[in-house]
């Protein structure tokens, strides 16, 4: 099992990094770009919340938030809370603008890749999307 981990972790931080520059290009931060993906997938969800989901603390989360928030790609929504001082995030026109513009980026820089590789090898990779999103933690 090293062995394999020792060759697939490589590949596997390259692919991440690539992946990560072509959010920059898309003018997102890997970061703003996986809060807003968190955040377009439960929507209404708390700062703090957040913070406890992505390891981060929370006040170092606000100012992401704030930042996210300055940029018009979030938005405060307290109707989403029977708890007033609770405050929920969503995604705005312009966030949700942003999130295609990296998952295209992101998908044309892969399918480019792809088209290179022989038919066997796009398919030994089709196979392995199950393993490698179970390794991830996909459940």
């Amino acid at each position: 099992m090293v062995a394999l981990a020792e060759a697939l972790r490589p590949a596997l931080l390259r692919a991440s990094r690539q992946l990560r520059r072509e959010a920059q290009k898309a003018g997102v931060s890997a970061l703003d770009a996986q809060l807003l993906m968190v955040i377009r997938k439960n929507p209404g969800v708390g700062a703090g919340e957040l913070a406890d989901r992505e390891q981060m603390t929370r006040p170092s989360m606000s100012g992401h938030v704030k930042r996210l928030e300055a940029a018009g790609w979030i938005e405060r929504d307290p109707a989403g809370s029977e708890d007033r001082r609770r405050v929920g995030l969503r995604l705005t026109g312009a966030g949700q603008t942003a999130l295609e513009a990296i998952r295209r980026r992101r998908n044309d820089w892969l399918a480019a890749r792809l088209g290179a590789l022989s038919p066997q090898a796009r398919d030994a990779l089709a196979a392995a999307i199950g393993p490698l999103g179970h390794l991830a933690g996909d459940r």
